[in-house]
């Protein structure tokens, strides 16, 4: 496998450590980074949708010998260098400074996806951009974290949409070549293999191979069964992201729990922390539980000793999201585990057992709960939602997701914070008085980054035209976002597109919305993305009623819908836009991240007080609408919707386009500045990273 350990040797030496810097996803989050290696070649940069690897591997060796004598580009690469091995080596970080308790020892992160760039994609929606957020932020806090997951050679599927406004699913092998892996071997050179029997029938074992990515500080552990020396069937397990049927689901998470556990053990790791991030990792603990008894552990005393250092957080408010399975399956997968614990079938089951709709059932929640000492939920809402499910389970507190802050704040706004805010700003990110300072920002200035920000999105879009669509109908690219006007009022809305998330709402009263779009010397637009799980016909059926009314008349030209939504186009958006919508059915939004994201960039939100808007929401940082929780689905829509219509048209847009003589819009500003002052320091990712210090991790040690 040729893997980025080699790109030294494509490089002159004087920039040779280009290649450490594009192996390492810290570049990912330093907007100096980011620039220096946009100067690689400005072309590449774009057309690999920012990916250094693949620009290394493809500039002209001519091109690198310009840049080896190039005294700006070298300026620049050395202060990249510098800061670099500054953040990997400092001594005062968050975490030495204020947890020193912390030093050796480690935190086990387990998930099922990770967002960490576009250019590895192993990550469905939230809960892996979360997981990605989770561990960058880690590594700024110097927080030690090892994770661990999954390499999915396949991935989550991309997304097209074709002339009818049909989702079309492809799923592409990753190149590895291209991406910032390297194979995990031992001392002979030979890769590391982990080793595990599924079911007392199957022929052989199963093997995971195992990579190692680099985050900054933390290293993830990715394992991969894509091997000849597996079954046909066992090779499925890892090759897509939520793919295949109900037994390689739970394949799957065997094979992320339990593998998991023993490549942690492979690598001579022994985490004094075990956090699972959703219920997909719950066998974790089943194969700590196992472990500690094939060592004489009693067992009670065991299941005290995992319980005890084991937190699990979960996402989903929604019963069917939790993943259950029927109990003759799970014996039959568990049988050896059963006996090497000495405990009855009924005693095992019980680990598990839930009752679901369709009878008893082991739930993967149900498991995480019972062999966990502390639960939390991602919102405040969330938490009364997640203990009303589970009341059986006692105290489930509650930690608010964060985004972080380095990865999704434009280039423009970073720079803007370094020359009038603070130097150090980054180091400051929970500092509620620092972020006040956004008000006394000039409006001109302010208003002026958020211009560039709109022909930021304008280029991206007529990029993507350009390289993706260049023979499609005129009716469709405008669908596609031809007529995109970066003077416009701009709403986004991108995200999974799930039924509950009702991202149809405005089209509700067609006429009616079609009238507020009308004005126009008062022009709005809608932008809207995001993917539906190839098993969703409801979201799917979603995204098709969306690309209808798009191509209707009173709506062309308005409603723009943008294919095969990823971390990469996501940046463009929420950078982008000028407000951002969320629509979801309450309580069923656990938390949502994505409005904060806008937030962060100048974008108010505009939402149902549902997940995290709940507590983000003052009066004063965008708009809110309070769904009626006791109502039907069909009152809901209809209140939900007439109050989006109401705000749109009363306040909304006569506030954007309400401009003095330098047709700058003071009151539009002003809801703007108080939406970064008061969510950068709130719902930053280092606020919710020092929650689960104090209230988790902590209590964890001991």
């Amino acid at each position: 496998m040729d893997t980025i350990p080699q790109l030294p040797e494509l490089l002159p030496e004087r920039i040779s450590r280009l290649a450490d810097l594009a192996s390492d996803l810290w570049w990912a989050s330093s907007a100096e980074a980011r620039a220096l290696f946009r100067m690689v070649s400005p072309r590449l940069w774009r057309h690999t949708e920012h990916n250094p690897v693949r620009i290394l591997r493809q500039i002209s060796k001519e091109r690198l010998r310009i840049l080896a004598a190039d005294p700006v580009f070298l300026e620049i690469y050395d202060r990249v260098l510098l800061g670099y091995d500054f953040d990997m080596n400092r001594p005062d970080t968050i975490v030495a400074t204020y947890h020193p308790e912390f030093t050796h020892k480690t935190i086990a992160y387990f998930s099922a996806e990770y967002g960490l760039h576009s250019s590895l994609p192993i990550y469905s929606g939230g809960l892996g951009v979360l997981a990605g957020d989770h561990v960058k932020t880690a590594g700024d806090m110097g927080l030690p974290i090892i994770a661990v997951g999954f390499l999915y050679p396949y991935g989550y599927f991309e997304q097209h949409i074709d002339a009818d406004g049909k989702q079309l699913s492809e799923y592409r092998h990753l190149n590895f070549i291209n991406t910032p892996l390297e194979q995990v071997r031992l001392a002979d050179g030979s890769p590391l293999l982990i080793s595990l029997r599924l079911a007392h029938d199957e022929e052989a074992d199963l093997y995971l191979q195992v990579w190692r990515v680099k985050v900054g500080r933390v290293t993830i552990f990715l394992m991969d069964s894509d091997l000849e020396i597996n079954t046909t069937n066992d090779r499925e397990i890892t090759r897509r992201l939520y793919g295949g049927d109900k037994i390689n689901r739970l394949r799957q998470e065997m094979a992320l729990g339990i593998g998991g556990v023993r490549a942690l053990e492979a690598l001579g790791i022994k985490p004094d922390v075990w956090h699972a991030n959703e219920g997909h990792a719950a066998f974790l603990f089943v194969e700590r539980l196992r472990m500690e008894v094939m060592r004489g552990v009693p067992l009670a005393v065991a299941i005290a000793k995992i319980r005890s250092s084991s937190i699990f957080t979960t996402h989903t408010p929604v019963p069917a999201g939790h993943d259950a399975f029927m109990q003759e399956t799970i014996t039959e997968y568990f049988v050896h585990t059963i006996k090497e614990l000495g405990i009855s079938k009924e005693e095992f089951l019980a680990l598990g057992k839930h009752t679901e709709e369709w009878g008893e059932a082991f739930n993967m929640t149900s498991l995480a709960m019972n062999m966990t000492g502390q639960r939390n939920a991602v919102s405040k809402k969330h938490g009364e939602v997640t203990r009303e499910m589970w009341p059986q389970y006692g105290e489930i507190g509650s930690v608010t997701n964060g985004v972080h802050i380095p990865t999704w704040l434009s280039q423009e706004w970073a720079e803007l914070f370094t020359a009038m805010l603070s130097h150090d700003w980054k180091r400051r990110l929970t500092d509620a008085p620092l972020w006040q300072k956004m008000h006394d920002i000039p409006d001109e200035v302010f208003w002026s980054v958020r211009q560039k920000l709109n022909e930021n999105l304008q280029r991206q879009i007529s990029s993507v035209l350009r390289r993706e669509h260049p023979y499609n109908s005129d009716n469709e690219l405008i669908i596609r976002g031809a007529l995109f006007d970066p003077n416009a009022l701009t709403i986004g809305f991108a995200r999974r597109f799930a039924t509950y998330k009702r991202g149809a709402l405005l089209f509700r009263d067609p006429d009616r919305f079609a009238h507020i779009l009308s004005n126009i010397n008062e022009p709005v637009q809608f932008i809207f993305s995001g993917k539906a799980h190839p098993a969703d016909s409801g979201g799917q059926e979603l995204i098709h009623t969306i690309w209808e009314y798009a191509n209707d008349p009173k709506f062309r030209g308005k409603i723009f819908f943008l294919e095969n939504y990823s971390m990469h186009s996501a940046k463009f958006l929420v950078q982008g836009v000028d407000m951002w919508l969320n629509t979801p059915r309450v309580p069923l939004e656990a938390s949502g991240t994505s409005g904060m994201k806008a937030a962060i960039n100048g974008a108010p939100n505009l939402s149902i007080l549902d997940g995290w808007w709940c507590e983000g929401y003052n009066g004063r940082n965008g708009w809110a609408v309070n769904s009626p929780a006791d109502a039907t689905p069909e009152e809901q829509d209809a209140h939900d919707a007439s109050a989006l219509y109401d705000l749109l048209e009363k306040e909304i847009i006569p506030l954007y386009y309400n401009r003095d003589l330098n047709n700058i819009p003071r009151g539009w500003v002003k809801v703007a500045k108080e939406s970064m002052a008061s969510l950068i320091p709130q719902f930053t990712s280092e606020r919710m990273l020092g929650e689960y210090i104090e209230k988790y991790y902590k209590k964890a040690l001991g």
